[in-house]
């Protein structure tokens, strides 16, 4: 059966896409300076050598943005789904390892916010992002280009039922920790050691109560109290760089 393609945009989105062997990249729309760029920045490379290229001018390339109104940055590809990932494959390849941990985003749909956090993830080495099949936005541009080109380095489990995925974790050895405003202790004081799965709730709610009922520990990130909250990929961030440097003592 023929894959579905999409367009992705922006320099790194693109250029880790050419990076990544496991990605099909079928055209790449740009023009001569972009090129330049993209060949000097990744010289010996030779990332356009199996892809049709097609040159564009700038309003060209506007049009082909023109809904969503993204900057590309004088670069924009064609590309194919990644193979999708089985979480329950996944677990059995890891389960000597003790230290891993992953993220579960339970109605988190705005792509900016999604592709933030997975860059966020990259960055700090979160192992995986499960989220919800249904509503992941995979071919939004904008997940791609808030992403920087880390949706090539990051595990994606897209699973048809949050719940459903935390069950089968906890009976893998995970503690499941769910983040809340309410939560029981500051997230700095806990205890991270083993397997763990850093639960998120949507951008306006929150972890839902059934949810959350599935937590082992419940947790908060402490902020100044003239601030109400923190926006979910500023508090993502602020997790995943404190459990990073956790592993580095």
């Amino acid at each position: 059966m023929k894959k579905t393609t999409f367009l992705i945009v922006g320099k790194h989105a693109v250029t880790e896409a050419l990076k990544n062997p496991s990605r099909k990249v079928l055209k790449v729309f740009l023009n001569e300076d972009s090129k330049k760029t993209l060949n000097y920045e990744n010289q010996n490379l030779n990332l356009l050598k199996n892809v049709q290229l097609f040159y564009k001018t700038k309003r060209e390339l506007d049009r082909l943005c023109a809904n969503e109104q993204i900057s590309h940055q004088g670069l924009i590809a064609e590309i194919e789904h990644l193979e999708k990932k089985d979480i329950k494959d996944y677990i059995k390849n890891v389960e000597n390892n003790k230290s891993t941990t992953l993220v579960a985003l339970e109605d988190v749909t705005d792509p900016r916010n999604l592709g933030s956090i997975i860059r966020s993830a990259v960055s700090f080495n979160i192992d995986g992002i499960i989220v919800k099949e249904r509503i992941f936005p995979a071919e939004s541009k904008f997940l791609y280009k808030s992403a920087s080109g880390c949706m090539e380095h990051i595990n994606i489990f897209e699973v048809s039922n949050i719940k459903t995925s935390l069950i089968y974790l906890k009976k893998n050895d995970f503690w499941i920790c769910g983040f809340d405003n309410n939560g029981e202790k500051d997230f700095s004081k806990h205890d991270w050691g083993g397997k763990n799965v850093l639960l998120f709730g949507s951008e306006g709610y929150g972890l839902k109560y059934q949810t959350s009922k599935n937590s082992d520990f419940l947790l908060k990130i402490t902020i100044n109290k003239k601030v109400d909250s923190l926006n979910i990929s500023n508090s993502a961030a602020v997790v995943f760089h404190h459990l990073n440097n956790l592993k580095k003592q």
